[in-house]
């Protein structure tokens, strides 16, 4: 008769259970060097994606003042004992974009006026007279301190602030000549 089937099974043994593990081990270090491969390739962006940034601009505007237009001479004529006023003798403009305002005032360079010719006379500076035009009174000239003319608390109107200043003389007994004397207009940013 026949023999009865056996069943063999084959053993286990530590090398083939290694080699499952190797597989295993070599199947997950291939995806994960996949995922590494893939994590350093460009994503691309489907239509329509965006990526906003922004940046921020900076303009920096620095204080300037200008006085500019300022009548290059007057002349006031009379006689020895006159008072005489020039209305509206000295203009200019003064622009500033300082929001704090500006002032201007007016120095003499010197404490006289000295003649033309070959006088030996000459006018004291305080004789000469200045005021804002259309003022009521009238501040004697200084070759030491300004008169101040104007003092605005607020910056120019783009074009400038025009003015105009009002001079009056009172001559005293001297030779006839022309006598003259710088007057010097600064306009400072308060």
């Amino acid at each position: 008769m026949y023999a009865p089937l056996s069943t063999v099974s084959t053993p286990r043994t530590a090398s083939s259970s290694g080699r499952r593990l190797g597989r295993g081990l070599a199947l997950a270090g291939a995806v994960g060097l996949l995922a590494t491969i893939a994590g350093q390739l460009p994503a691309s962006a489907a239509p329509g994606d965006i990526s906003p940034a922004s940046t921020t601009a900076n303009v920096g505007v620095s204080s300037s003042i200008t006085l500019q237009g300022l009548t290059p001479s007057f002349a006031l004529n009379g006689l020895p004992g006159d008072t005489v006023t020039g209305d509206g003798a000295v203009s200019y403009n003064v622009q500033t974009n300082n929001v704090g305002g500006y002032t201007v005032g007016v120095t003499a360079a010197r404490d006289v006026l000295l003649p033309a010719g070959d006088s030996t006379d000459y006018i004291p500076i305080e004789r000469l007279s200045v005021r804002p035009a259309g003022d009521a009174s009238f501040t004697s000239l200084s070759s030491t301190n300004a008169v101040t003319l104007r003092d605005k608390p607020t910056r120019s109107v783009a074009e400038g602030d025009y003015y105009s200043d009002d001079y009056r003389i009172d001559i005293p007994f001297v030779a006839d000549d022309v006598y003259s004397v710088t007057l010097d207009y600064v306009a400072t940013a308060s």
